[in-house]
């Protein structure tokens, strides 16, 4: 399985993005057009949150000023590397 990029996150723990996970964010959310945006939410994310559904999945925000939306990334974990799961735009921190 390729990966379009793989990032460290604030904490320094490493993120990819699979191109089937790409694909799905394409289809599910095609308001997100660059992968490049999924980049810098995850490296200089504005605020981390833990999921209040699955304990080895964190919440990535970023607030896009053109948007006035929090682009929300979520990330799971699993042996200490994360991969992306989706992404999407939302107007709170929750």
């Amino acid at each position: 399985m390729g990966f379009i990029f793989e990032v460290f996150d604030k904490t320094g723990r490493k993120i990819h993005l699979s191109k089937e996970r790409w694909s799905h964010i394409r289809t599910e959310h095609p308001e997100i057009s660059e992968p490049n945006d999924l980049v810098l939410a995850l490296s200089s994310t504005q605020k981390m949150l833990l999921s209040d559904r699955d304990e080895n999945v964190m919440w990535y925000f970023m607030f896009k000023k053109e948007k006035k939306l929090y682009l929300k990334v979520a990330v799971k974990y699993l042996n200490g590397e994360g991969y992306v799961i989706t992404a999407h735009y939302t107007s709170k921190i929750q």
